[in-house]
């Protein structure tokens, strides 16, 4: 029997061991539509978006308003910087996870900054299973908070859940846990990287590991 709640999971440094390579597959990807001044403290941004990054990027460049076919060219060059890499590996644990989620029949869905084709790519280097209409990602959104929403509502319609009892968002960085907290959601926090940030705010919640998380959630 399916359970009435959600869990939402961030892909980067959450599921996938993707984000340093991801932050240089950004600013590669930037720089063939010929943007060339790139502020590369993501942390620092506004919101934490590939659509964010680039259209900041390309006004900061060129002094104008982005045409919105340049996030499609965006999005392939992005796939064309994946494919020259090496490709990634998942956090420890991660697939385990998600399939044993399904086995229970357990709702989840992936909410990620990334644009689609990169957030896809970065699932199946890894082998994590996903559904196409369980992936809500920047392409619509320059804030975290549109893709989140859009996550839970495209979880419903696949889940025939018209409300959830409960949602669980889970990631590893600042901007997951100050998005749960806008939308009224529960955080988990997962990883080491950002422990000490999550913590002195106050998070929930708290794994250093999948394993741990695995744990919690099944």
């Amino acid at each position: 029997m399916m359970t009435n709640e959600l869990i939402v999971f961030d892909i980067d440094g959450t599921l996938t061991n993707s984000v340093e390579m991801y932050h240089n597959v950004v600013i590669e990807a930037m720089k063939s539509l010929g943007i060339t001044d790139i502020d590369t403290n993501f942390n620092d941004y506004k919101h934490h978006t590939d659509r964010y990054a680039l259209r900041f990027n390309y006004e900061r460049n060129f002094k104008k308003a982005m045409p919105v076919e340049t996030t499609e060219d965006f999005e392939k060059a992005l796939e064309s910087e994946i494919n020259k890499r090496t490709p990634i590996s998942e956090i420890n644990g991660a697939k385990t996870l998600i399939e044993a989620l399904k086995v229970i029949k357990k709702p989840f869905c992936f909410a990620t900054g990334s644009l689609p084709i990169p957030a896809m790519q970065k699932l199946d280097q890894c082998s994590i299973w996903y559904h196409e209409d369980l992936i809500a990602t920047s392409k619509g959104h320059d804030d975290r908070e549109g893709f989140v929403k859009e996550a839970i509502a495209k979880s419903s319609a696949f889940y025939n859940i018209e409300k959830f009892d409960k949602i669980i968002s889970v990631g590893d960085g600042v901007w997951d846990l100050k998005t749960a907290r806008n939308l009224g959601l529960d955080f988990i926090g997962i990883g080491k990287k950002n422990k000490e940030k999550l913590l002195s705010l106050e998070a929930e919640k708290w794994y250093q590991d999948i394993d741990a998380l695995h744990k919690e959630l099944i």
